[in-house]
């Protein structure tokens, strides 16, 4: 079975540690202080701070597939090999 690099192998561990749920949150939070620079005038920080909200989902979704499928079939490898 071919594995990936140790750097990847520890993201991946250590992203599966975090809630999903804070992913969610987070993006939320970028969303609503985006919302409120745009209303007090400061448009261009506005944008930029929206535009964070995409980023954080792809990386709840790394998160996620990390957990579902990566760390669970690395340890199930590393189990069977007697690693």
């Amino acid at each position: 079975m071919e594995y990936e690099d140790r750097a990847t192998e520890s993201v991946e561990r250590r992203t599966a540690k975090v809630p999903s749920l804070a992913f969610l949150g987070l993006a939320v939070g970028a969303m609503a202080a985006s919302a409120a620079l745009v209303l007090t005038g400061r448009v261009k920080l506005g944008n930029f701070v929206g535009q964070w909200a995409p980023t954080i989902l792809i990386m709840g979704l790394y998160n996620k597939l990390a957990k579902e499928v990566a760390v669970p079939k690395r340890d199930l490898a590393e189990a069977g090999a007697g690693i």
